[in-house]
């Protein structure tokens, strides 16, 4: 860890203990978190941020080649900020057989993609086999490809489909090639706002709990934040807090990746619940918070530029961001709801030198691979 210079930063802040706490490298309370989701000066927060930032990880922005595989749409969830969920039977509901996904996967080696991201619906048909059959047959025929697959949202539902334990599950899947975890299905954990937002899955706490027996078995995951919707700043913090608590227990997260909420065709959209995706204001406010109330146990930051855009992800980069996830080859969830999804390393590298910062391709576990 490198020490910075905070200078003038220190005689700006002037009466807010939040960022004079931050600035000592202290962990925030749950009052500063508040006080920071409400403070009126965006650009202080933002420079002690990157501040914080450049101490913690240095200048190298990271990224991974990705290929994100949806398995199926089909799911007995009916989520109102997704607009991706098709019900069983529905024209437009696919399900892959483990032989497809594994000729996507062999495309995805091709294009040069090091890890493979699965995730799906909670299809009601599936068993078990089904998952394993898929890992073992991308892992006998791409042996070096980290399988990152299956949300904690996901394996909770499995366990309830299956009638077998999560750990067994978990136990099952790792041993059929399951190598991490993305981190979907979190959302927001506080139950006031988890129930407005999600419907037919996992409580906030079962999320925890499952991806805290995955940590403890070995298997490290990502772990999101979804806002933007119809959370309340408490939510924001309620969120972050308890990510910082797990992570002092398992130390098993690689990345928090906040996920802004995209609106067109979501349930939340046709109900008039939320009319306007949120402010770049707000983005920037979210990913300078979530380094500063995570700093020192969850160093890396990421910012989905699939989300937010190049131009806005560049900004995110030098407000606390530090990873810009991957280049989300054959992403679509996001596409559902309108967003264009995929870049190439290359155009991620150019986004990064374009604000001064150090481009580097890394693994699913930030090992760097590649220097640009």
């Amino acid at each position: 860890m490198m020490r910075v210079d905070y200078g003038m930063l220190e005689q700006l802040i002037g009466d807010s203990q939040a960022l004079d706490r931050a600035i000592a490298g202290e962990d925030l309370s749950y009052k500063d978190g508040l006080e920071l989701m409400n403070y009126d000066n965006l650009h202080l927060l933002g420079a002690v941020a990157d501040a914080r930032r450049k101490e913690l990880v240095g200048d190298t922005v990271t990224f991974a080649a990705s290929y994100y595989m949806n398995y199926t749409n089909v799911c007995t969830a009916s989520c109102q900020m997704c607009a991706f969920y098709r019900k069983d039977g529905a024209e437009d509901a696919y399900t892959l057989t483990p032989q497809e996904i594994e000729q996507r996967v062999g495309i995805a080696k091709q294009m040069g993609a090091t890890e493979v991201h699965i995730v799906g619906g909670f299809h009601p048909k599936l068993p078990l086999e089904y998952y394993e059959d898929m890992m073992k047959i991308i892992k006998k025929n791409h042996p070096q490809l980290n399988i990152k697959a299956l949300t904690a949202a996901e394996i909770f539902y499995l366990s309830k489909l299956t009638k077998n334990s999560t750990k067994e599950i978990l136990s099952r899947l790792k041993d059929a090639g399951l190598d991490s975890m993305p981190g979907g299905g979190a959302e927001l954990f506080h139950p006031e706002i988890r129930k407005k937002i999600v419907r037919g899955k996992c409580t906030g706490q079962e999320w925890l709990d499952v991806i805290e027996e995955a940590h403890n078995m070995g298997i490290k995951s990502n772990v999101t934040m979804l806002y933007g919707h119809i959370e309340k700043p408490e939510h924001i913090v309620d969120h972050l807090i308890k990510i910082r608590d797990l992570q002092k227990k398992t130390n098993g997260f690689i990345t928090l990746i906040p996920l802004k909420f995209s609106l067109d065709n979501t349930e939340l959209e046709q109900e008039h619940l939320v009319n306007n995706e949120c402010s770049s204001v707000y983005d920037l406010r979210v990913i300078a918070l979530s380094r500063l109330m995570l700093a020192n146990y969850l160093n890396n930051i990421s910012v989905y530029w699939v989300a937010y855009g190049k131009k806005l992800a560049q900004v995110a980069l030098s407000n606390g961001g530090s990873d810009l996830v991957g280049t989300a080859f054959s992403e679509e969830i996001y596409r559902a709801a309108g967003k264009a999804t995929s870049s190439s390393v290359d155009e991620l590298a150019t986004m990064v030198k374009e604000i001064g910062r150090t481009p580097a391709q890394r693994n699913t576990h930030f090992g760097i691979l590649k220097n640009f």
